[in-house]
């Protein structure tokens, strides 16, 4: 069986992508699995890293407003389309997997030309314009969330790696703290803006230092890899109690056994990770988009196991307010953790793999 993984850009369609090669590798070890990106995104970084081949074609921005930008995505399309072709007609697979985003677009008419069965992946509560496209014309549609507005889609869950889905913390929670040089003991936060980093976040938590430390609350803050260089960053008070200051955490299942609660944005995969890790989190919306990070999150603030803030509300005070009193309430926490991890399918990546190899054997 061969496949083509087609998604990059960001932590967001990587990280599925990645899951689900991993579960389609399980399924088959036999499996000839070979990933699309672009040149600018994470997949050339973490692809090669998991051991994947990794072929690149050229970004298709897809504007939501008219102008300039707009006007030359026929062109680009033209030239990404062309790209794919010649990667599709070297590899030549069983089936093309979509996951939405800038490489998805091309990969999606690249099938459709060569009459090859098209699976797409929708990570997000609210479906980006490549997939729209790419659902009409797809054989299967798995979607993340249960009410995604996307033609035909089948509720399989978003795929997340093994480690955080089969992570149990309390078991991990002492290794997980020593680890990054937090106390085994203190109540803890995580703050982390995804793969990038962000402001907000880093702004709002840091300027808060003061109020967890005098809390008690230690904090790990993943600020991203430029965060220490941005203007607007100021380094924490000390206090005395723990605040770790990282660019970026590989082992995302450790600083997740390390937590008492989370702050984040939601990202279908950090909604995701977090509830099914059963980690309470405070969710912070991206400010730009179509929304659907808030969307992302309504089900498990919904289902109690999250508190959801828009972005201009998360300042320094909010922080002082609110963090210190939930972060050393247990029983709170244990309540939303559980409400949580009782949420979203752990398997997502094993039924989206089953989902691929569905398609691919019905076309051989």
């Amino acid at each position: 069986m061969r496949i083509l993984l087609a998604g990059g850009g960001t932590a967001g369609h990587t990280s599925p992508l990645l899951a689900t090669a991993d579960a389609l590798r399980r399924l088959d070890p036999d499996a000839e699995i070979t990933c699309l990106g672009t040149p600018r995104g994470l997949e050339n970084k973490v692809v090669p890293a998991a051991g994947y081949p990794l072929r690149l074609v050229p970004p298709v921005p897809l504007p939501r407003k008219p102008g300039k930008d707009l006007a030359l995505v026929p062109a680009r399309l033209r030239g990404a389309v062309k790209a794919a072709l010649e990667v599709v007609d070297d590899v030549r697979p069983d089936v093309v997997v979509g996951y939405g985003g800038y490489v998805s677009m091309p990969a999606y008419v690249a099938a459709r030309r060569r009459r090859l069965p098209l699976v797409v992946h929708e990570q997000n509560a609210l479906p980006g314009i490549a997939n729209k496209v790419g659902a009409r014309i797809a054989d299967r549609v798995a979607v993340s969330f249960p009410d995604t507005p996307l033609k035909g889609g089948e509720y399989v869950g978003l795929p997340i790696r093994r480690m955080i889905s089969t992570l149990d913390r309390p078991a991990l929670r002492s290794e997980a703290r020593a680890f990054f040089g937090l106390d085994p003991d203190l109540p803890t936060l995580v703050v982390t803006g995804g793969s990038q980093g962000a402001r907000r976040l880093n702004q709002a938590v840091s300027g808060a230092a003061a109020a967890l430390g005098s809390a008690g609350v230690q904090v790990l803050h993943v600020i991203g890899p430029n965060g220490a260089s941005d203007p607007g960053w100021t380094e924490p008070v000390p206090t005395g109690v723990p605040y770790v200051v990282l660019p970026f955490v590989e082992r995302m299942d450790l600083a997740l056994a390390a937590a008492d609660v989370m702050v984040c944005r939601s990202g279908a995969s950090s909604v995701v990770e977090a509830a099914a890790s059963g980690v309470p989190a405070i969710f912070v919306p991206l400010p730009i988009g179509n929304g659907e990070q808030a969307l992302n999150a309504r089900p498990v603030v919904e289902a109690g196991g999250a508190l959801l803030v828009d972005d201009a509300s998360f300042t320094a005070d909010y922080v002082a307010d609110t963090v210190p009193a939930l972060a050393t309430d247990t029983d709170r926490l244990a309540r939303m953790g559980a409400a949580a991890a009782d949420l979203v399918p752990r398997d997502a990546d094993d039924r989206l793999a089953r989902i691929i190899a569905d398609v691919a054997g019905a076309t051989r």
